[in-house]
């Protein structure tokens, strides 16, 4: 708990979710937040006599939620948005793997910005980040994202990605963009032993992350599954994305993906997986029997024509889901909270129609549900005395959502609600839907620099 000397920030007058285990809901409460943790949540106005108070915040006209919870993501693809918009998943990658092989360490950082600051100004407390291509020369692309994140002031896990099959072994990227078994397993520990932190309050985690079955070789799938429990840290894939992965790996395997996954380890509590489009019965037994997390991502799935998820089935079966933007190469708005409407509306239009998920069921999949994916359930995610101080307060009094009675309606059906301010780590980072941390214009400018350049290098080669 915070030690006693701790300062107070308190936020009285609004509307709470706290998405706790029983969804606890206050019509009118307050928060205390002492030093980087939550003391105090409940009804009516805050608690007298609180020492050190540094600041009160009257959020009347407030819904105040945890923060948002992003858990699967491209940063790169930031300076690739826009291209490819008439795709399906193969000819997309076909089409932009030539681009993406051509990136180094600028652009990385400065796309990570990008994607960064457009989560974080609505409403993302926890990032994460997928990273996966590795161009040889290209210079220290883990650490520029981790130096980013840092800067922008959010929590993060950075999912040390690779691929060992290139274009040679029948791979999609080229070959100088992939890496050796070796190399990408030496590469993947160095960057855990230098960046990842365990502890409670953690701002940087970093996960073990082959890039998908159909790039990356069977080897290199059960071994850095060996690794990441060897160290002690999670890992997350691509998983059961399309149709044509399905018949890849029958092809190539002789089984499916999730029978391939859990005969290279890759099935169990400290493993989640992105998209898991198209899974069976069976898959989601397996999945749930062994608490592997999925990162549902919506737009994405949409935009690449992918399918629809079985969201409902995988959370009745108790399968630990949660949300992410993907890379904005599929997903251009690189936002979350628009997921939020996104993972309900699109799941009403499968099998369960108006039956498929609530706006409540869909607030939790974007904040307790992505903790739980993470790996940090204990420390965020949900609004309670004790967890970590991330907390975001929506103006639901404005035009857009003034009619709305119920507050969590309004914020997942209605418009993109304005974030009068996200705290992280108890340090506020947004402002009236400015970031606090970084100059957003100065971000806009070098995104379109960076994305220029690489577009031409990559038509002079």
């Amino acid at each position: 708990m915070a030690p006693p000397a701790a300062q107070r920030i308190v936020i009285e007058n609004c509307a709470i979710a706290t998405v706790d285990a029983t969804d606890t809901e206050y019509a009118s409460g307050h928060l205390v937040l002492a030093g980087n943790r939550i003391e105090s949540v409940g009804a009516g106005r805050a608690p007298e006599g609180l020492r050190n108070v540094v600041r009160r915040i009257d959020a009347s006209g407030h819904l105040a939620t945890p923060g948002l919870v992003n858990t699967h993501h491209h940063f790169y693809q930031w300076i690739t948005r826009g291209l490819a918009t008439d795709h399906n998943l193969f000819d997309w990658l076909v089409a932009l793997y030539p681009t993406w092989a051509r990136i180094d360490e600028r652009m990385t950082r400065t796309a990570a910005q990008g994607s960064l600051a457009m989560m974080a100004r609505g409403g993302v407390t926890t990032a994460m980040d997928h990273h996966y291509i590795h161009p040889r020369g290209a210079g220290d692309l883990s650490g520029a994202i981790i130096r980013a994140a840092a800067e922008t002031g959010v929590r993060f896990t950075l999912a040390r990605g690779s691929m060992d099959r290139g274009e040679t072994d029948g791979g999609l990227p080229p070959d100088f963009a992939v890496e050796t078994l070796d190399g990408a397993l030496t590469a993947t520990e160095e960057t855990v032993r230098q960046h990842h932190d365990a502890s409670f309050d953690s701002m940087t985690q970093v996960a073990v992350a082959p890039c998908s079955p159909f790039s990356v070789s069977t080897e290199l799938m059960r071994e850095a599954a060996e690794l990441a429990r060897r160290i002690g840290v999670r890992l997350h894939t691509h998983g059961s994305e399309t149709v044509q992965e399905e018949k890849f790996c029958h092809e190539l395997f002789g089984m499916g993906p999730t029978d391939y996954f859990e005969s290279t380890g890759w099935l169990g509590e400290d493993v989640w997986m992105a998209h898991c489009v198209h899974m069976n019965d069976s898959d989601i037994a397996a999945f749930a029997r062994t608490g592997t997390g999925v990162a549902h991502c919506p737009s994405s799935n949409a935009r690449l024509a992918a399918g629809i998820a079985r969201v409902p089935d995988m959370l009745k079966a108790g399968v630990p889901v949660g949300l992410g933007v993907d890379g904005t190469a599929s997903n251009e708005s690189g936002e979350l909270h628009t997921e939020l409407r996104n993972a309900l509306l699109i799941n009403r239009l499968g099998a369960h129609r108006e039956a498929a998920l609530t706006a409540r069921q869909a607030l939790r999949l974007g904040t307790f549900g992505g903790a739980r994916v993470l790996g940090r359930a204990g420390q965020i995610g949900s609004l309670e005395p004790g967890k970590l101080a991330d907390v975001v307060l929506w103006r639901m009094d404005t035009l857009a959502h003034a009619s709305i009675a119920d507050p969590v309606a309004a914020l997942v059906l209605g418009a993109a609600a304005p974030v009068t301010a996200s705290f992280v780590d108890g340090r506020q980072i947004v402002e009236n839907g400015r970031l606090l941390t970084v100059d957003e214009d100065a971000v806009a400018r070098a995104t379109r620099e960076e994305a220029r350049r690489l577009a031409r290098i990559t038509a002079e080669t």
